[in-house]
């Protein structure tokens, strides 16, 4: 009988692959090579994760929502149109790339931290657990935000429906509430005492799949600079997190609680190996409040933060070396200044604990009892000095620009998303704070941002671009700074000619005269 080729061939390949390189065939070990103390090791922390999983599991649950049904966004003046007025060409490579930009504005570039819930945009699944014996369950704000259903299902099939009992979007914590209480609450750690290295365990419901087990360690703590919470100081775990597992505990081995899992940095949707979770002693101080009062009760003592650059140090007299937090700003009448507190002071000791961290002083004022007094010690003139501060409720200590901002907002109609100058060629719309923040223009610019500019307008050909702001114009001989768009509008309507100030960025300025587009 004839074989082919082929088949001889991989008969020979496999052959060779069983031969030793003396010729002889090896026979495969029937166990790893383990000295029995190292397997008794390996059992024993084998051993403990179990325990710990079988302990922490009855108390995690899965959290389901359902959201109005929304439309899907119109991305005219958002913050910019197409041309015309027109939503993007999805067939035309500049809308795409215009609209790619505006995403990366605002959602940020690949690799930036991510909340992760799971679903589209009329539901979604996150996690959570018992946080005691009345029925609560600690999650994540962004699980449960908006959410017109919540539906809690626990470990033995079970399913309640939920109710919101409060919500602090600043810190990313939430506390719901269901009628069944016959669950135990989770023990609670000491985040405050984790060291680096430490093993740990995630457990909730990436990709819906419930009570699901995932280890690692420590990776870091304080990591306050994340940007996607007002308030953070997060724990980075390397134990695998994916979208759903937000709000779900990150326990010790001792099966206490000691994070709430919140959010990862990906380049894509998954898990690469860099998970942040809320510390449950931040997040326990803030569902106190929620259970207790309905909200979140901050402090504050007045000072705008500023940065110590070593070459600011030595100027002020201080050691090389010194770390600290520079003040930019008092508020006048705030704790700061009734304590003695000046700007150009660096502070360097707040309650008995260095500060050098600007997020993780703000973090501890904020969280302080109101009304309690604390020792800060400050460098003034390269001398150090200590006095006595009492934090007071947030809301009573406001800075001249939020006091403006909101008298604004009370008094003021709310202007259009847009308003054409139309004899010049272009469209212009409030500045607000988030757009500001979003497009990356200097802290504090007030003005009108370019929302549009006409093909060969008048705006067009002086290299007026969307994104500009425009923040005086000259009116009555003088340059004055420009507050409203019916103002702007007012102004364009009574002249031939319009010259203002308009910025590109945080590039400098230029003034421009415009003449009216001939009709």
């Amino acid at each position: 009988m004839k074989r082919n080729p082929v088949a001889w061939v991989a008969i020979l390949v496999s052959t060779a692959a069983l031969v030793s390189s003396s010729g002889v065939l090896r026979r495969m070990p029937a166990a790893p090579n383990v000295s029995p103390e190292s397997q008794k090791t390996v059992q024993a922390l084998s051993q403990a994760f179990e325990s710990v999983a079988d302990f922490v599991r009855p108390s995690v649950v899965q959290i389901s929502i359902q959201r109005k049904a929304g439309r899907l966004p119109n991305f005219r003046g958002f913050p910019f149109p197409g041309p015309g007025g027109r939503n993007p060409n999805p067939n035309s490579p500049k809308d795409l790339k215009d609209l790619e930009e505006m995403l990366k504005r605002f959602f940020g570039p690949e690799g930036a931290p991510e909340r992760e819930q799971f679903g589209g945009r009329g539901q979604g699944t996150g996690s959570g657990f018992v946080y005691d014996n009345h029925g609560h369950i600690l999650t994540n704000n962004h699980v449960v935000e908006s959410a017109e259903k919540i539906t809690v299902a626990f470990h033995d099939g079970t399913e309640a429906v939920a109710t919101v009992v409060g919500t602090d979007a600043k810190a990313d914590v939430a506390v719901i509430k269901v009628e069944n209480t016959s669950y135990p609450p989770l023990p609670r750690g000491d985040s405050d005492k984790l060291k680096v290295g430490e093993l740990v365990m995630a457990i909730g419901s990436p990709f819906e799949l419930s009570q699901s087990v995932t280890t690692g360690i420590i990776s870091a703590t304080e990591r306050n600079e994340v940007g996607i919470n007002e308030y953070e100081s997060f724990l980075q775990t390397d134990a695998p997190i994916n979208p759903g597992n937000s709000g779900g505990p990150l326990v010790n081995m001792s099966g206490e609680v000691i994070g709430v899992n919140s959010a990862i940095v990906t380049g894509g949707r998954g898990n690469d190996g860099i998970g942040f979770a809320v510390p449950i002693d931040m997040a326990a101080n803030v569902a106190d409040q929620l259970i207790k009062d309905g909200k979140v009760h901050r402090a504050r003592i007045g000072i705008k933060l500023g940065v110590l650059t070593p070459v600011l140090a030595r100027q002020l007299g201080l050691e090389p070396g010194t770390k600290g937090i520079l003040i930019d700003e008092v508020v006048p009448g705030s704790p700061a200044e009734k304590a003695g507190l000046k700007q150009g002071d660096v502070i360097v000791g707040f309650a008995g604990e260095k500060v050098t961290s600007r997020p993780t002083f703000r973090l501890k004022v904020a969280s302080s009892p109101v009304g309690k007094s604390y020792e800060i010690a400050y460098y003034r003139e390269g001398k150090r000095q200590s006095t006595t501060i009492t934090p007071a409720p947030a809301e009573n200590v406001v800075f001249d620009l939020e006091r403006e901002t909101d008298q604004e907002r009370e008094s003021k109609p709310a202007e259009p998303a847009k308003t054409a100058i139309n004899d010049f060629g272009f469209d212009v719309q409030p500045l607000t704070a988030e757009l500001a923040r979003s497009l990356d223009l200097p802290a504090g610019i007030k003005g009108l941002l370019v929302s549009e500019v006409k093909e060969g307008s008048s705006a067009d050909a002086e290299g007026i671009k969307q994104g500009d702001v425009i923040t005086k114009v000259v009116r009555d001989r003088k340059i004055q700074p420009l507050s409203t768009v019916k103002e702007f509008q007012d102004l364009a309507s009574k002249t031939d000619e319009l010259s203002f100030y308009v910025q590109s960025g945080k590039n400098a300025g230029r003034f421009v005269t415009l003449s009216k587009t001939k009709k």
